[in-house]
């Protein structure tokens, strides 16, 4: 019987020698590479309603934008708002966007997916699916500083801008934060 314990306490060192012994394991899984170039380098970010001039509501906002280090573009936003013309409502995806570290300004553009507006001011060629889109927005910081604040979409002619990927390296920005508009509810983040 003694012979038996031991044999049995040299086969339970094995066990938990091997637990404690790393052991190399192949991957068979496939999929993209994690890599700095497919990292996300910069990113904005937001959600919430902006005050309007007269004679509109609130403008509902929600948005994320990242670049990768390859520079490829990634996200989706969407602005509602309603006027006396009836909703403007676009959804999209982002395909470019450019930071001002120094300002913490993001400029996004995109491609609409979905046009789902009333208002017959919006309903022409440049503003269905497949169009560019764009906006900007800037992160004013938290607590007492002042207001985030975006703009509303912009379309192709808008400005003399015709691609979402023109409007992203010009970064066009007017003194005073002039066309934008103060996001009085939620937040806006901007990570250069």
């Amino acid at each position: 019987m003694r012979t038996n314990n031991v044999w049995s306490l040299v086969a339970l060192a094995g066990i938990v020698m091997a637990c404690d012994t790393p052991t190399a394991i192949e991957s068979t899984a496939t999929g993209p590479a994690f890599t700095r170039d497919n990292a996300v380098v910069a990113s904005a970010s937001g959600g919430g309603k902006a005050q309007l001039p007269a004679g509109f509501s609130l403008l509902s906002f929600a948005f994320t934008a990242s670049l990768r280090g390859n520079g490829e573009a990634t996200g989706h936003f969407r602005q509602v708002y309603e006027s006396a013309s009836g909703t403007v409502d676009f959804q999209g995806t982002v395909t470019c966007v450019s930071f001002d570290p120094d300002n913490n300004r993001a400029w996004i553009g995109g491609v609409i997916t979905q046009n789902n507006s009333t208002n017959p001011a919006v309903q022409a060629a440049i503003h269905q699916p497949g169009r560019d889109v764009w906006f900007r927005v800037v992160d004013n910081g938290e607590g007492n500083s002042p207001d985030d604040r975006t703009t509303v979409f912009g379309f192709e002619g808008g400005g003399g801008i015709i691609t979402s990927e023109q409007y992203c390296e010009a970064q066009l920005w007017t003194a005073g934060d002039a066309n934008t508009w103060a996001a009085i509810d939620g937040n806006i983040q901007v990570r250069p």
